[in-house]
């Protein structure tokens, strides 16, 4: 494995564990440039939300649950980045 594929599992993993502590840290903007007229930033909460459903406050609590998530979560993030 190359140390870009580690370093993007691990980025996941932390993520997905931030989704438990706190939403004011998921609603960070990252700055990847701009975005067209009439389009929101994207947030961090943007994919966890996608992957985890509208409910992924709740969901992030339980802890069976988001461990069962977390695999492959990082699996996703990694492929499609």
């Amino acid at each position: 494995r190359t140390r870009v594929t580690d370093i993007a599992q691990r980025v996941a993993k932390l993520k997905w564990k931030w989704a438990r502590v706190g939403s004011k840290v998921l609603e960070w903007r990252p700055r990847t440039g701009k975005r067209s007229v009439g389009r929101r930033p994207t947030r961090w909460m943007d994919d966890i939300k996608r992957f985890a459903g509208s409910r992924w406050k709740q969901a992030a609590q339980d802890r069976g649950f988001r461990n069962s998530l977390q695999k492959t979560y990082v699996q996703q993030w990694t492929s499609n980045g």
